[in-house]
């Protein structure tokens, strides 16, 4: 898996300018821990929280700014994930991250004084598709920070070991379940797949569109894989199946039922987490967001996001 951002780098040199240039690289190690720019901004900010903390000497004392504000930043992650798990053993049905769209489509592009909103830090590639994410979660959060850590962002074992509290070589044990755990789910292409999947994801996702929009029951079982599974997410704040939606024919009779309830509903192509999707708008307002993982040409897998609190980054998004 390829980076973003590289290999941790050494840092010797204390002034304001580069401890706050890591920001863009803590976010974006934090998103792909959390699943949440929002959570991901609430880590990053704390780990600044207590660098500023620290006297001047105590600060001169540390060679790496850039690597300790991960270390701090990768155990505050670790805890969340920790407490993460238990929150979402309560949750209203399947819980799936927040979508992200690309930058130039999103309503804002700041979280008010000034600032950048965290998502406009976070790198789209490969490793945040929803299919890489959603495997992610069912690591440990062990599995997670360690494999996340050592395959995406390539840091060292001796590094991870800091961060997760374990030695080099458990850490390393720990990369090795999560690969086994992607390998089994068979999650996203390899890198240099990604651009020609990209444009035949953008083709099925129009052709998706279309067959939805003509209610063409038919048409979107020809598109989709005989053993397709959506995933909705409402969070228990608006309607959504509470069970994945099984098999290619009941997909097709379900896309047509939600279009057949709401009279009026808008589709747009959009991107999500860096691949084709789908935006589904009622009376302006973003309802839902659809991100499509392929298989044979087919699609294989939906996971539709309708929990108003995971769009907010999409609300009132303006049409084609």
């Amino acid at each position: 898996m390829s980076t973003p951002s590289g290999p941790t780098r050494e840092r010797h040199e204390q002034h304001p300018s580069a401890v706050v240039g890591e920001r863009r690289q803590l976010i974006d190690v934090a998103y792909r821990l959390l699943g949440s720019p929002a959570e991901a901004e609430d880590a990053v900010q704390e780990a600044y929280a207590r660098w500023y903390a620290m006297s001047p000497q105590q600060q001169e004392a540390i060679a790496s700014p850039g690597a300790w504000l991960t270390t701090v930043a990768g155990r505050i992650c670790l805890d969340v994930l920790g407490s993460a798990r238990v929150r979402r053993e309560r949750y209203v049905g399947p819980w799936i991250p927040e979508p992200l769209p690309d930058r130039a489509e999103w309503i804002s592009g700041s979280t008010g004084g000034g600032r950048a909103d965290p998502a406009d830090l976070i790198t789209l590639d490969e490793s945040v598709s929803m299919a890489f994410l959603v495997v992610l979660e069912s690591m440990t959060p062990a599995e997670r920070v360690a494999f996340v850590l050592h395959d995406v962002f390539r840091y060292p074992f001796a590094e991870i070991a800091g961060i997760v509290g374990r030695a080099p070589t458990a850490c390393r044990q720990l990369a090795s379940s999560g690969r086994r755990r992607l390998r089994a789910a068979q999650a996203p292409a390899a890198p240099s797949a990604q651009a020609a999947q990209a444009v035949g994801q953008a083709v099925l996702v129009r052709r998706f569109k279309e067959a939805w929009e003509a209610r063409d029951i038919r048409a979107l079982v020809g598109l989709l894989d005989p053993d397709a599974t959506m995933t909705a997410d409402g969070g228990g704040l608006v309607g959504a199946v509470l069970r994945p939606v099984e098999g290619s024919v009941r997909i097709a009779q379900y896309v047509v039922h939600i279009a057949d309830r709401a009279p009026g509903l808008t589709l747009l192509e959009r991107t999500v987490n860096g691949r084709p999707g789908l935006v589904a708008q009622h009376a302006g307002t973003t309802v839902t967001v659809a991100a499509f993982d392929l298989a044979g040409g087919r699609v294989s897998r939906i996971w539709a996001v309708r929990n108003p609190e995971k769009l907010r980054r999409w609300t009132g998004a303006d049409g084609p």
